[in-house]
């Protein structure tokens, strides 16, 4: 008999992912679905992006440079010029999606059996990205408790080992929202610094931090070269479609490696480029608009959900996720029963059960990642139904 690779068989299932063939079957039924479950915002894209998709007048859709567009790495670059982040389109490696960022990177600086810490819960398809390129990851627990703030460093350094290559930091955090300050960062690279290690900073969500300053790895000088930054025009400028990211590195060896990577599949997408090349001109009233409507989003869901007996959602700093711990034996069947048993007034929510973004476990089995990307009047109707599910869940833990 045929067998697939070990591979194949390990890597996990995306616990964002894995239920949607409930919610399909939930929505066959006529059952109006709630997606809490993704981060897939209800957020216009700008205008000026859609306006240059309908424009496009392109007689053959030929390949670019395996690297990406100069005209979109020079924009890119001036964009963090703008961010204080001197650096030019020679340190950018356009990618398609985020997601290949992340795996480039990973293959060109991983070998098999080679270890990287990541503060957990963290973005569960890095555990799918370390499964493909052999690499092992070493989990460093952060609690609900004090709002997943940074483990202590001497955390960190118990964790290191000879095979230790690289640390992860996902800032602002998904899946919990949580903003790491200046003094957490410095005090990672002087850890990154001291055992010469990789430093792969997530930093797609930038734009949205609500409470302090988002600061830049790129900016710690002393640790210019062990840092790989990983960014993404997909949450950003609500375009998660156009599957264009980034690699951006001061570290030719990195650039130089992950390249060849991209020779191989040979170019990122042509009209994800041109949308992200023109999206990188939108104006800041934008961003002001959309981060408003963020916030507000936010106060609104941690209000109501923290309303509900036996929940806690922390206050999310950044991004548009919060870690919610609820009254429930399993918040994976939770979720399930959610989409195929449950229904109030027509309608179900759809979230992602946490112990997906844990990497120990039996972490996070009470625990769901909710997405804040629904605009107001959804959430009201998303967040009375889900009180409703709380309260009549047979695995509810509350007497």
């Amino acid at each position: 008999m045929l067998q697939i690779s070990e591979k194949g068989k390990i890597i996990p299932a995306s616990p964002i992912r894995k239920l949607v063939p409930f919610a399909d079957k939930a929505k066959a039924k006529g059952t109006h679905v709630y997606h809490l479950n993704i981060g897939q915002p209800d957020i216009a894209t700008p205008e000026i992006a859609l306006e240059a998709i309908r424009k496009i007048d392109i007689p053959v859709l030929a390949y670019t440079a395996s690297g990406g567009n100069t005209s979109l790495r020079t924009k890119f670059a001036e964009y963090y010029q703008k961010l204080g982040i001197s650096i030019t389109e020679k340190e950018i490696l356009i990618t398609t999606g985020g997601s290949e960022a992340i795996l480039f990177a990973f293959m060109a600086t991983l070998n098999e059996g080679d270890e990287i810490i990541i503060p957990e819960p963290f973005y569960a398809n890095y555990t799918a990205f370390a499964v493909m390129v052999g690499a092992k990851i070493k989990p460093i627990t952060a609690n609900i408790e004090n709002n997943f703030a940074l483990p202590p460093i001497s955390e960190f350094e118990k964790l290191i080992t000879p095979k230790t290559k690289g640390i992860v930091i996902i800032n602002p955090n998904n899946p919990t929202g949580y903003l790491y300050s200046k003094e957490e960062l410095e005090e990672l690279a002087k850890l990154v610094k001291k055992y010469n290690l990789y430093l792969y900073a997530d930093e797609v969500y930038r734009e949205y931090c609500y409470e302090g300053e988002h600061y830049s790895v790129m900016n710690i000088k002393e640790i210019e070269q062990n840092t790989i930054l990983f960014d993404s025009m997909s949450k950003r400028y609500s375009e998660c479609g156009i599957r264009i990211g980034a690699i951006i590195s001061r570290n030719q060896d990195v650039l130089t490696a992950s390249l060849r990577f991209g020779m191989a599949r040979l170019c990122p997408p042509v009209l994800g480029q041109i949308a992200a090349e023109i999206s990188l001109d939108t104006n800041q009233e934008y961003f002001q608009n959309v981060y408003n409507e963020y916030v507000q989003r936010r106060n609104f869901m941690v209000e109501a959900l923290n309303k509900m007996p036996g929940v806690y959602c922390p206050m999310p700093k950044g991004a548009f996720y919060s870690i919610v711990s609820l009254p429930v034996d399993d918040a994976e069947k939770f979720a399930q029963w959610l989409l195929e048993e449950f229904e109030y007034n027509g309608q179900t929510v759809m979230v992602a059960p946490a112990s997906g973004f844990y990497h120990t476990p039996g972490l996070g089995k009470n625990q769901v990642r909710i997405a804040y990307v629904l605009k107001i009047s959804d959430l009201e109707k998303a967040m009375e139904t889900l009180a409703v599910a709380l309260q009549t869940y047979p695995g509810r833990t509350l007497a």
